[in-house]
């Protein structure tokens, strides 16, 4: 089972960047990798991924402001944050695949001040 380990959560400005980091454990053949978020009161949503060849993929609500990445040999996945709007806060949720397994991290959240 994959163990994912989110940081990086925290207030900031409206306008202001944040820069989260996901940490796995327990498999190098993690295919997909990335972000999630749920808002109070809304269902979560996909933010961005990336696959282990690079491929990434983003809601367009987040394009051009938030920027999905991976480090494989440390097994780890990052999400800068720029432009952050207050429709941004939520809580992230890491995410991972390996063929046959959803894994999920306990979430960080992110609050943005207007």
């Amino acid at each position: 089972q994959v163990q994912l380990v989110e940081s990086g959560g925290g207030l900031v400005q409206a306008g202001g960047p944040l820069r989260l980091s996901c940490a796995a454990s327990g498999s190098s053949f993690i295919t997909v990798m990335g972000w999630y978020r749920q808002a109070p009161g809304k269902e979560r949503e996909l933010v961005a991924t990336i696959t282990n060849n690079g491929r990434t993929n983003y809601a367009d609500s987040v394009k051009g402001r938030f920027t999905i990445s991976r480090d494989n040999a440390k097994n780890t996945v990052y999400l800068q944050l720029n432009s952050l709007k207050p429709e941004d806060k939520a809580v992230y949720y890491c995410y991972s695949y390996v063929p046959g397994m959803n894994s999920w991290g306990k979430g960080t959240p992110v609050t943005v001040s207007s």
